[in-house]
């Protein structure tokens, strides 16, 4: 035996995490892909539910009479203080880290995630995101509010972007033929993720809850431990197609004459800051989630002000009119509303996000933006009649095309830009939602606090921010009617491309599965269904109290 031989290839086999590992052989099932990446958005999706902590944490110190802290103590103080009980105010803060991070770290690290990997990029946004859970829950235990911005906001910020576009790529590749359906039902996960974790996390702190704790750091590392077995699992389940697969029987759609828009050259991410088309895109999805996002913050008190006592039959008591009793009412009332919109932001990732692959992506955001400038300019109409199905109703079709804006742009951007480097810039863009996640809040809350403070009432505070935010629609609208094919002097040559596939492990990895000998091993049935009810289930039962949640709206 040559010993030699057999030990350099031992040395030259690619490692457990290495790209070359995780690609498919003959016979895998690509609908074992979508649950994969499910899995880890479903977990990082609880961003989203973070405010379920916000109230009990507001109590750690005090109890049911919260210690308030000196109102001259500065926020540094407030930081490292254990004396007294942090703000609500305070720890909302954790909201922006979020989605800052998110976004930073997408655009930072995509190009890396490209050449790993989704395994290895899935591993580090596990490792990031329950490591800053644990980090969150030392600094609960502590009372050190630095421990929870460093732990969940940033650390567990950089885990939300690898792990929101560590799919994209892979899912693209794997369905050429439905590339916005397979990124609409990933994403869809991130949607949902508070759907799951946010009820989940409220049974956990009434478990662990005793008369001096509220139990929230007993259920950051259970909810640690719960979400690291998920994502970990869904890591080491991605898979990616060999170079140049493509499934059996289909046409690429650049054959066809109607649909110019489809490329099927590539673009790398190095060149997207100097091509108009992607600023074009990233204008596109900042403005139509700025419109969105601020809403969903302000979902409830919106609802309570503009309908105060018409909401519980009593036409004639505005907002500030209503006993505590009363607001207790319409406050559960609203609860039922923001469930509400939770249920069309995550089935709007799906719907619409499928329906591109029939409208093409850009007529999908024409109806985004035609929508919803009349929607958002018909609100403060709908309110002042009290008319509220019509105006549930325009919050419900808003609120899906939000969602369905997030879940449609990884394949807008593979249709302009090719997929060989969609996943990285894919994290480019999300800079366009760290933009937004900051001008949406504010441009919502401080015009509701300006009114407010001039003395409009209350179930009129909302109207001009209604009408700035159907203008910024029509300049998204705007932006999206200019997008143009690329030109060729930015697509890579096929020198630069066939440079790129070697860095990212492609042809070693296609040689290694055509010319590896094994035998064909189809994916049994059986494991495709073990694969979805892992992920349906818990989705379900988030569906399912959402859904008792809601119900209250229309008693």
């Amino acid at each position: 035996m040559n010993y030699a031989a057999v030990a350099t290839a031992e040395s030259s086999a690619p490692g457990f995490l290495e790209k070359a590992r995780t690609i498919a052989g003959p016979g895998f099932n690509r609908w074992l892909v979508p649950p994969a990446a499910l899995a880890i958005h479903l977990c990082i999706g609880m961003a989203y539910g973070f405010s379920v902590f916000w109230l009990p944490l507001s109590q750690a110190v005090g109890g049911s009479a919260p210690l308030a802290c000196p109102a001259d103590m500065s926020l540094m103080a407030e930081l490292f203080t254990t004396q007294c009980d942090w703000k609500v105010s305070t720890m909302g803060w954790m909201y922006t880290l979020f989605f800052v991070l998110l976004g930073c770290s997408a655009a930072l690290w995509g190009g890396w995630l490209e050449r790993a990997g989704p395994r290895k990029a899935g591993i580090v946004s596990a490792l990031c995101w329950c490591g800053g859970l644990v980090i969150s829950a030392a600094g609960v235990y502590l009372h050190q509010l630095w421990m929870l911005w460093l732990g969940s906001g940033v650390i567990g910020g950089i885990g939300l972007g690898l792990g929101y576009i560590s799919p994209v790529s892979t899912l693209i590749k794997w369905f050429p033929d439905r590339r916005g359906m397979a990124t609409g039902m990933a994403i869809m996960g991130f949607g949902g993720g508070a759907m799951i974790g946010a009820p989940l996390a409220d049974l956990l702190m009434r478990h662990f809850a005793t008369p001096t704790s509220p139990g929230v750091w007993q259920t950051f590392l259970t909810m640690a431990a719960i979400y690291f077995v998920f994502m970990m699992s869904g890591a080491l389940g991605y898979r990616v197609p060999p170079s140049g697969w493509k499934p059996e029987g289909w046409t690429p759609p650049a054959a066809q004459a109607n649909n110019v828009m489809i490329t099927q050259r590539h673009v790398h991410v190095s060149r997207v800051w100097g091509i108009p088309q992607f600023w074009l895109v990233w204008w596109v999805l900042c403005l139509n989630v700025t419109a969105g996002i601020g809403i969903i913050g302000m979902a409830s008190p919106l609802l309570q002000e503009m309908f105060g006592g018409r909401l519980i039959g009593e036409s004639g008591l505005g907002y500030t009119d209503l006993s505590r009793e009363q607001l207790g009412a319409i406050a559960a009332i609203a609860a039922g509303f923001t469930g509400l919109l939770s249920l069309f932001n995550i089935g709007g990732r799906f719907f619409w996000a499928s329906l591109s692959d029939r409208l093409g992506r850009k007529r999908t955001y024409m109806v985004f933006f035609v929508l919803g400038f009349l929607l958002y300019a018909m609100i403060p109409w709908t309110g002042h009649l009290g008319y509220l199905a019509l105006f549930v109703a325009a919050f419900c079709v808003i609120l899906s095309m939000y969602g369905g804006g997030f879940a449609t742009v990884p394949a807008y951007l593979a249709d302009l830009f090719g997929t060989q480097m969609v996943g990285a810039i894919h994290g480019r863009l999300l800079t366009a939602w760290s933009a937004a996640g900051i001008l949406g809040p504010v441009l919502v809350n401080y015009i509701r606090e300006y009114q407010v403070s001039i003395g409009v009432p209350r179930a009129q505070v909302y109207d001009i921010t209604m009408y700035i935010l159907a203008g910024m629609l029509v300049l998204g609208f705007i932006c999206n009617l200019l997008i143009r094919p690329i030109n060729a002097k930015y697509f890579m040559t096929d020198e630069e491309l066939a440079k790129e596939k070697a860095l990212a492990s492609e042809r070693a990895a296609q040689a290694e599965v055509q010319g590896s000998g094994r035998s064909t091993f189809r994916t049994p049935f059986i494991l495709v269904l073990f694969a979805w009810a892992c992920v349906g289930i818990p989705l379900l039962w988030g569906i399912w109290i959402t859904l008792q949640k809601t119900v209250i709206l229309f008693q």
